[in-house]
This record gives structure tokens, sequence and C-alpha cells, in this order.
């Protein structure tokens, strides 16, 4: 009964959020997002913990107020990016392709696609990376993802027709990604990753601002076993009520030696160009986690 109710909560917010008029959609979502975040709760907290270690701030007084800045500000973008996630579902192509543009790196994705070993991009939570494979798949290049599987079931499959009506395609997180991925990838398509978080607690070791953490290795696995092109892309909110992706360039990622070394090598030169990506606009990244306790 439970699992229900949560269906149904969930298909109805995102149908209220499709119907209700451009940018109220979004005030409401950002006003409810900064209470959910608001200061002295737990969601804060670890925002302005993850914040501090992305900027590096110090304990001083002027740091402390830029980070609350940062925070209220991050809130709000999430809020902001669940309103703009739903209503991609009823927005027609044309208002994607003329809201959202790659600004920096378009021709390392035609590259990728012109080679035809497949390209992987991986992505942080920054903005929203569902306006990206929306554009993707209107340009010829559809997008597969990974998502965590969903509690019901049947919220998890409602998830995945959203997703599909934009063009992406969804597998479940698990063991049954990986051979999806690279029969994707094998065909040489498209698979795109959030990495930023190492949902399954079983990924690479990295360096990330300075912390030592673990970051999935997919990526870093996927290129090195495929061959594939490897882009770290972020999906930026902005400016105004249009969308903007920056790619980098190619990351290498060749063999040289044992497989486990490779991918540790490789999953560390996905920080480092995740880390420029977030530091271009901190304020748009997504994780309410605490990241970067040991």
């Amino acid at each position: 009964m439970a699992g229900r109710l949560r269906v149904i909560a969930y298909r109805s917010l995102a149908a209220v959020l499709e119907r209700l008029p451009e940018r109220l959609d979004v005030a409401l979502a950002r006003r409810a997002a900064r209470w959910t975040g608001r200061p002295g709760s737990d969601v804060r907290r670890a925002l302005r913990e993850n914040l501090s270690t992305v900027i590096g701030a110090e304990r001083s007084a002027r740091d402390e107020r830029l980070v609350e800045r940062l925070a209220s500000r991050a809130m709000a973008s999430y809020g902001q990016y669940w309103a703009e996630s739903a209503k991609l579902p009823a927005l027609a192509p044309t208002v994607i392709t003329t809201r959202f543009v790659i600004s920096e790196g378009r021709h390392y994705l035609d590259e990728a696609k012109a080679s035809g070993r497949g390209l992987i991009v991986a992505l942080p939570h920054i903005g929203s990376w569902e306006w990206g494979g929306a554009l993707l798949a209107q340009v010829g290049m559809p997008m597969t993802a990974v998502a965590e599987a969903l509690d019901p079931p049947e919220l998890f499959e409602w998830f995945v027709a959203k997703r599909e009506a934009i063009g992406i395609s969804v597998v479940a997180l698990g063991d049954g990604a990986g051979p999806a991925l690279l029969e994707t990838l094998r065909a040489g398509g498209v698979v795109g990753l959030v990495c930023d978080r190492d949902i399954q607690g079983n990924g690479v070791g990295a360096t990330f601002f300075g912390a030592r953490v673990t970051l999935p290795a997919g990526p870093a696995t996927l290129a090195l076993r495929t061959g594939a092109t490897l882009v770290a892309a972020a999906c930026y909110a902005g400016p105004g009520r249009d969308h903007h992706a920056v790619v980098l360039r190619p990351i290498p990622a060749l063999r040289q030696g044992r497989l486990r070394d490779d991918v540790a090598r490789v999953t560390q030169l996905v920080a480092n160009d995740l880390e420029a990506l977030i530091r271009r606009a901190p304020e748009q990244w997504h994780v309410l986690e605490p990241r970067f306790r040991a």
C-alpha cells in the first residue's frame, strides 16, 4: 500500500509540474527545495560540508558567508532541476533544440560519433543532464543511462517511461547494467554515466577536491574494454531560462598494464575533469549527502 501511494504521489506531482505555467513551476520548486534545505537541517549541513571542500573554504567569517550563500543557491537550483526535468516530456522537440546549446566541445561528440567506436559521457550532478540527453536524441545521438532502481518496481517503470519519452534509454543499476552498456557502445552508441557519487560503495579510490573518495569504475572500465571515446561533460542551467553544456576534451583511456591499475588511473583523470566542471558552477552541484567524510 505504501508503495502504491508513492507511485501516486510522484505521478501526481509530475503531472502538476507539467501543466503549470513555465517559471511558476520553477519558482514553486525552488521555494520548496529551499525549505527542505533550510539552515539547521541535515541536508543543509551536508551541502555546506561539500561546498566548503569544493571551494577550499577556510574558517573565516567571509568564507562562512560565501558557503551559506552557495548552499542557498544550490538548494534552489536543485528544486529547479526537478521542475524542469518534470516538464521535459511535455515540451516540443523544437523547444529543447532552441533552449539548449552545447557551448563548448560539440566537435568532440561529432568526432566520437564518426569513429563508430561509441561514446561515454561522464557527468556530475550539475544542472540537468536530462536536458543534455534530450538534445542528443534530437541530433541523432540517443543516450543510454543507468539509474538506481526504485521501489516499488512500478515507480521505476514510470520513471523509465518518462525518460524514454525524451529519447533517453534507462537501464537499472546492478549486475545487468554492464552487458547492456557494452552492447550499446559496441553498436557505436552513447552511454551517459552520472559518476560523482559511488552509490553501490564498490568504486575505485581517487582524489577528489583534495579528499580521498571512491568513484564509480564504470566510465574507465567501459572505455578501456571497448575503445569508446570517454569525455566528461556538464549541463548547466542558464543563462535565463536556457541551458548549456560544456564537453571537455577526450580523456586518454589506453591500456598500459593490469586492467585494475588502468581503471584506477583513468578514474583519477575522470575525477580531475569532474572537478573542473563542478568548479564552474558549484551552486548547481546537487549532492545532498556528505561526500567527503571518511
